[in-house]
């Protein structure tokens, strides 16, 4: 689950109705508690201020700030987007974990051990110790942080045209989160817009078109949370990103592609990988695109057909996920030297560009390792050997824990789905056919992704009856009967 279902403290105090969410912990085999000796390293280094020094510069001045959901406690990034003649200035600070976590130390065995956070409705499995992830290496705006500086000065179509890099004492102006910055980006008034934030809304969607152009695939479909309901239980509810939020995911988009190319040049590094898509997928996914009548432009690429989709129209549902088959293969690719050398496409299909995971050291493993190479490279001091040592052992931890987080948030939200419809089994309900073979289908309230057998046909809505609830095992199935096909209507 991702950090935007961050339960507020009020809502775990109460008892809770519904799936339990303790079974997916023991389920997954995810870790209760630290040992000992990790919290005691983790108290450690949280008892030592960051400052200035020989490596690392004074950047307290320069206009910083954080955007998270609300409640969320484990800033990874602090971001200042600024105009500039000919362009535009993004600064982004990123968690220095490098400075806390101690290689091979107790710290360092047990964040390679578990990879990632888990997220969960009633709290998260931290990769870190809170008194780290929420506390001294967290970019609270309650003073000065350890950070690892980015600074990607940008032409006038917002394509970087320089990058430096180095260790940083920054201090976050404030703590803001999604919806309020679009409020103040929606405002008549411009003084409401927080200045370290004044090029966003212009910087943002230029990087969005770029995107579109580099052929990155945004499929947009319907993302699931689990949060509380206000009367002690669990409901499912769709997660809706404003532009605000997108903005900011191009902007660490942007960071990661430099990172990634920094790494390409210099022959060393670590890749987040996915092959370009498959032209036989993108073959078919025009045939669908056809058979839902949506118009594919001569010359148009997947990417731009996508982008120019509506939201939340059947058809659109149904295209966007018959375009999940052009995004499959991710993984990551170590590369050192002639010895090992970077994968023959060494792109990111999904961003139609080379890509290092560098901006959520917090919550993902990978990012320290990625932010610590390309500080070696950026000062020139060589890659220490420790760092080259762990490389390759890093696309097994993270396919791993992918794979783990994943089930994991499917676990919570087909759970609670389930609770959700339990007592509905036996009833007639409209849904959207996302997929006929196999047959998915899409109930919009409440929001629930679920298998149904019978004839369907995709894009359309139809009257389905729910057959399966089981809130312990997370099962919901639906049924079409031929007589519910001939009902099936198109929606304009």
């Amino acid at each position: 689950m991702p950090p935007e279902a961050v339960p507020r403290p009020e809502d775990l105090d109460r008892p809770r109705q519904g799936p339990g969410f303790d079974a997916v912990r023991t389920e997954f085999r995810l870790p209760a508690q630290f040992p000992p000796a990790v919290l005691a390293e983790a108290a450690r280094v949280a008892g030592l201020p960051p400052g200035p020094g020989p490596d690392r510069i004074d950047a307290t001045h320069i206009p910083l700030v954080t955007i998270d959901p609300p409640g969320a406690k484990d800033l990874d990034q602090a971001l200042g987007v600024q105009r500039r003649d000919g362009g535009y200035r993004v600064h982004y600070a990123i968690a220095d974990l490098g400075a806390v976590v101690e290689p091979h130390g107790p710290l360092d065995i047990e964040v390679r051990r578990r990879g990632q956070t888990a997220y969960l409705p009633d709290g998260s499995v931290p990769l870190h110790p809170p008194v780290l992830s929420e506390g001294i290496a967290s970019l609270l705006p309650d003073g000065p942080r350890a950070a690892v500086l980015w600074r990607i000065d940008t032409d006038a179509d917002g394509e970087p045209v320089e990058v430096q890099l180095q260790r940083a004492v920054v201090r976050s102006q404030a703590r803001l989160d999604y919806a309020g910055v679009q409020a103040d980006v929606n405002s008549a008034d411009p003084e409401r817009l927080h200045p370290a934030l004044a090029a966003l809304p212009e910087l943002g969607p230029l990087r969005r078109a770029l995107a579109v152009r580099r052929g990155a695939i945004e499929l947009e479909l319907p993302e699931q949370e689990v949060h509380p309901d206000g009367n002690g239980g669990w409901t499912v509810q769709v997660r809706r990103r404003t532009d605000v939020e997108v903005w900011n995911a191009e902007i660490s988009l942007l960071t990661g592609m430099v990172a990634a190319r920094m790494m390409l040049d210099a022959g060393i590094g670590l890749l987040r990988t996915l092959p370009a898509p498959d032209p036989a997928a993108v073959a078919q996914l025009r045939c669908t695109a056809r058979d839902l009548g949506v118009a594919w432009p001569d010359g148009a690429t997947a990417a731009e057909v996508l982008a120019a989709l509506p939201r939340d129209i059947p058809y659109a549902l149904a295209l966007r996920r018959a375009a999940t088959t052009l995004l499959r293969g991710a993984g990551y690719a170590a590369f050192d030297g002639a010895a090992v050398p970077p994968p023959d496409d060494p792109g990111h299909g999904g961003i139609g560009a080379p890509y290092a995971h560098v901006t959520a050291p917090l919550r993902r493993l990978v990012d320290r390792f990625g932010s610590e190479v390309c500080l070696a490279l950026s000062s020139g001091t060589g890659v220490p050997e420790w760092l080259r040592t762990a490389l390759p052992t890093l696309p097994d931890i993270m396919a791993a824990s992918d794979l783990r987080a994943g089930k994991v948030e499917r676990a919570c939200v087909d759970r609670t789905e389930a609770a959700l419809l339990a007592h509905r089994v036996g009833e007639d309900l409209e849904v959207v056919v996302l997929r006929p073979d196999p047959g998915e289908v899409y109930l919009v309230d409440p929001p629930v992704l679920a298998r149904c057998s019978g004839p369907l046909r995709a894009g359309r809505l139809a009257r389905v009856r729910l057959v399966e609830a089981d809130p312990a095992s997370g099962r919901v199935s639906f049924a079409a009967s031929e007589s519910d096909a001939a009902e099936i209507s198109p929606d304009s």
